[in-house]
């Protein structure tokens, strides 16, 4: 059984459309696949609807986060998408993106990078708009090669020279909202050093304490040794261990199912869930 928890569609800044992902998920061979899009739930109507038979859908969304100055992401899985306190608090932090994207454009344009709000907007087509929708702007400017080359501190990394913080939830109020809308919460890619500062362990025992239930593991962003660092801290906190993708379509490298989450860990997260449940496919269009 192959169980990606971690997948974007150009609801936020996957390049895949939610039908489109579910369908290469399933050419993938993968048996459970997450739609987890930037603070947003938008995607769940087509993913659903265009669901292969064979192929189950766990619903879910990125959270982002700020403690001590330190972004991260929180994944929230099977919560109910229309309890009212999580809701509103999804919308406070997307509704901030579009300022927050227009700051880095004004930023980028002091640096003498030719970048408009308007070859932004029409990279993130209607989805939840984020750093790499002007990262992809860069790209296609000649700026940098890759998406992943503009996460630097010369242009979108955290205190980067174009970097704008934005609205971004205390993750001990999000694992509260989350677990009061019924989910299930899985810190994202912990030990991600490349994209700036990580949050340090005692901080995660905190979260731990406050109703996290899992730390994402097997990770592109994670070399051996942070797997191994992170296996250990998940044990001594008696924390679930995930594996997943993050994939985002043509804008990153990874592809889906190249990190997978073991099916009794799956099984936990499916058991503890009391918002929503995995969605089977039945032959969608």
């Amino acid at each position: 059984m192959r169980i990606d928890l971690h997948c974007h569609s150009t609801a936020s800044d996957g390049t895949d459309s939610p039908a489109e992902l579910v369908r290469n998920a399933a050419a993938a061979g993968l048996d459970v696949v997450a739609l987890t899009d930037h603070d947003t739930t938008r995607g769940y109507g087509e993913a659903i609807g265009a669901l292969p038979e064979g192929l189950t859908l766990v619903t879910g969304a990125e959270l982002s986060c700020r403690v001590d100055g330190v972004s991260m992401h929180l994944l929230a899985y099977l919560f109910d998408p229309e309890e009212p306190a999580l809701l509103a608090e999804r919308e406070l932090v997307r509704d901030d993106r579009v300022p927050r994207a227009k700051g880095m454009v004004a930023k980028l344009n002091a640096l003498g990078v030719p970048v408009t709000w308007e070859q932004v907007e029409r990279i993130a087509a209607g989805g939840s708009v984020g750093r790499p929708h002007v990262a992809s702007a860069l790209v296609e400017l000649g700026v940098v090669p890759t998406v992943s080359d503009a996460f630097t501190e010369e242009w979108l990394a955290d205190g980067g020279r174009a970097f704008v913080e934005k609205h971004e939830t205390d993750p001990f109020e999000a694992i509260r909202l989350v677990k009061a809308a019924g989910g299930v919460c899985v810190f994202a890619h912990p030990a991600a050093a490349k994209r700036g500062r990580t949050v340090p362990e005692f901080r995660i025992a905190e979260m731990a304490e406050a109703g996290l239930d899992g730390v994402e593991v097997d990770h592109m962003d994670h070399d051996a040794d942070a797997r191994d660092r992170l296996r250990g801290l998940a044990k001594e906190l008696g924390l679930l261990v995930t594996g997943s993708s993050d994939y985002h379509g043509s804008r990153k490298t990874v592809a889906l199912g190249a990190f997978t989450t073991d099916p009794e860990v799956y099984g936990e997260i499916t058991r503890r869930a009391t918002g929503a449940f995995p969605v089977p496919g039945t032959g969608g269009a």
